[in-house]
């Protein structure tokens, strides 16, 4: 294991879109929706702990997680914890790590990772991650990881690459398209899907914060003397106050001219809606992705169930729907209006506040 290899795991979401199974106090990182044993930021720190030490990771995440994270994550210290008191998309959590990590080693190899994402093929990953850091350390580039599509899906980010090299330069970013230009892309051969996957040394994307995110670098370089000290949390507190809520893809990588992608397959999913778990779920002979015990269904097909333990479900009469049953709170609805679930959280916040989000 090198010792300048570093993981910064993001995990400050609150994965709304798991409503109402994640919920501001325990969100999807957290859980174990796949039925794996494991949640999600167990996963994420396993995967990466065959190849970086403990003591050289750290997850930025929302500081009511921190006690969550040292939960899931016993192997790691209080100190490597950093604790966002408000949520400002990924460039100011990817500022907050890099500039810590500039203090403690500034010849830092960073992989950047979400605490969410289900990669089925490790080793394979893990290969592909070795080389993009080698290539980071020689090159001084920005790299990210790009997936091969397996179809015009529209709730991702798409990367054209400029030739069919493994690690190829970037010629742009496309954020979501529409399902016609999602079939051209996945026609066309040059796009691949954006993984949220980021390799860099430490001194490159302070250097790119530098030249792209002015304010950002401005404010995270006078919050680096208190890195490390007693008076870090008002001082981040003062910072988050008055930085800009951006991301890390719209602020430094599509501005950036040395970004280069590494593309590959190793079932990769973010996991990122009801639908996407019923799509990696084991199934039933009826298409019906339900737990192994306590549900009867009748008539009911191509559905995904999740119920709290030892609770029992009889449905009849579904086809392709969402049935997730909490202690409070049961959400029924088709597969196909699952992007209606932050209309339903803002309509239940309205009327009974913030008791069941």
């Amino acid at each position: 294991m090198a010792s300048n290899h570093y993981c910064v795991i993001m995990a400050g979401g609150i994965g709304s879109r798991f409503w109402p199974k994640s919920r501001q106090s325990m969100p999807k990182q957290f859980l174990d929706i796949l039925g794996t044993g494991k949640s999600f930021i167990r996963h994420t720190y396993e995967r990466f702990a065959a190849m970086i030490p403990a003591e050289n990771f750290l997850v930025v995440t929302n500081r009511k997680y921190k006690e969550l994270v040292l939960e899931h994550l016993p192997e790691l210290k209080e100190s490597q914890i950093l604790c966002e008191p408000i949520g400002r998309n990924t460039a100011p959590c990817i500022a907050y790590a890099a500039y810590t990590l500039q203090k403690i080693n500034p010849e830092a190899q960073m992989v950047v990772t979400p605490a969410d994402h289900l990669i089925l093929g490790e080793e394979v990953f893990r290969s592909i991650i070795g080389e993009c850091l080698d290539f980071a350390a020689k090159s001084g580039s920005l790299l990210t990881v790009g997936i091969k599509p397996t179809r015009p899906d529209t709730g991702y980010g798409y990367i054209q690459v400029s030739d069919e090299n493994p690690i190829s330069k970037v010629k742009c970013f496309t954020e979501k398209p529409n399902l016609e230009l999602a079939q051209t892309f996945l026609q066309c051969g040059e796009f691949f899907w954006n993984s949220g996957i980021f390799i860099w040394g430490v001194e490159t994307i302070i250097e790119a914060f530098k030249k792209h995110l002015p304010e950002h670098h401005a404010l995270f370089t006078d919050l680096q003397p208190a890195l490390g000290t007693e008076q870090e949390q008002e001082a981040v507190e003062k910072v988050f106050a008055e930085c800009r809520a951006i991301s890390i893809d719209y602020g430094v990588m599509e501005k950036a001219d040395n970004v280069y992608v590494r593309c590959g397959e190793f079932g990769w999913s973010d996991v990122g809606t009801w639908g996407s778990v019923y799509q990696h779920a084991r199934k039933d002979r009826y298409a019906n992705a339900v737990p192994s015990e306590g549900c009867y269904l009748y008539d009911t097909r191509s559905s995904i169930v999740q119920l709290p333990k030892d609770k029992i479900a009889v449905i009849s009469g579904l086809k392709e729907y969402i049935v997730v049953d909490t202690e409070d709170v049961l959400m029924i609805c088709p597969k196909s209006e699952e992007q209606s679930i932050k209309k339903f959280i803002d309509e239940v916040k309205f009327h009974n506040g913030d008791k069941h989000i």
